[in-house]
């Protein structure tokens, strides 16, 4: 679900002074989550339920949290601002780093990385990848940039102003999501599986798997790293995850459909692209090929 509340008129951020401006509005879209559903879903009716099965839908309960299978809390998107997008940006990473917005998009001849300073919206780096690569995620550590590419086994290291490319890093598997949370590189590769690594060499440290309400959790795509959380993008979805890196389970996950009007939605792509903004509870989030990006906040559905 996703609240918008009234906005004065969005000054260019970011990509957007290539994309055409954000207009205010007023609305209310999206879905509500009915708390009913998810009871009626855990307890059958009377007729199906043995003697005794008040206990056992107890004792059944217990075990699912136990195993990680607790059902997530269901969060909705409160729209702060809406900002103007590139519209010919297919983003594949998103992530704000000391005042500047960074960027990085995908498919081959048409994949680039761009730094643009947060507060004017000037552009401050930009650099393409040549063929055969196509881009994909992108993370800060330190003075240094990582992007990852979709299908080429390649991640690139490069200088965090200039975006000048300084290494390659060869990998197995596909690259879709990266962040960086303080530690450890995690990194997504569209399975159910979130794999940690090495900020400066980019060896491969470990891995957790990802559940949902006890289900494996496939198609983890742009990945933020927040206050040891990692949320998650979900190709083809218009649910944003969050996960606990050290189980691997889902512990909330947020409602953001509703967020483009249906005039806007003509050519677009799916929802990827999650930048937290650092010193608040409040996120960027955008889309493949959309016109608007918007400053949001997770709250309670």
């Amino acid at each position: 679900m996703v609240r918008f509340r009234p906005v004065p008129r969005a000054r260019p951020l970011g990509p957007g002074r290539v994309g055409r401006g954000a207009r205010p509005r007023r609305a209310v879209l999206g879905l509500l989550v009915a708390p009913v559903l998810v009871l009626a879903a855990c307890f059958p009716p009377a007729e199906e339920q043995d003697a005794g099965s008040s206990e056992d839908f107890v004792n059944q309960a217990e075990q699912d949290v136990t195993h990680g299978g607790s059902v997530p809390q269901r969060l909705a998107v409160d729209v702060i601002e809406v900002l103007p997008h590139d519209v010919t940006a297919f983003t594949q990473g998103l992530e704000v780093a000391d005042g500047v917005l960074y960027e990085a998009t995908g498919r081959v001849g048409s994949s680039w990385v761009r730094a643009t300073d947060l507060g004017t919206g000037e552009r401050l780096a930009h650099e393409d990848l040549p063929p055969p690569l196509f881009g994909e995620g992108i993370t800060v550590v330190d003075d240094r940039l990582w992007q990852l590419t979709w299908q080429d086994g390649t991640a690139l290291l490069r200088d965090r102003h200039t975006l000048r490319e300084l290494d390659r890093v060869e990998y197995a598997g596909e690259g879709w999501g990266i962040c960086h949370d303080g530690d450890r590189l995690v990194m997504s590769d569209g399975t159910d599986v979130l794999t940690f690594r090495d900020p400066e060499t980019f060896a491969e440290l470990g891995s957790v798997a990802v559940t949902n309400a006890g289900a494996p959790q496939r198609n983890l795509n742009e990945l933020e790293c927040v206050d040891g959380g990692v949320w998650a993008n979900v190709w083809f979805s218009e649910d944003i995850l969050r996960i606990d890196p050290g189980t691997g389970a889902v512990t909330d996950v947020v409602d953001a459909s509703g967020l483009l009007p249906p005039e806007e939605q003509a050519g677009v792509d799916v929802l990827n692209g999650i930048a937290a903004l650092p010193g608040t509870d409040e996120f960027l989030i955008t889309g493949k090929l959309w016109p608007s990006m918007f400053r949001v906040r997770f709250v309670d559905g």
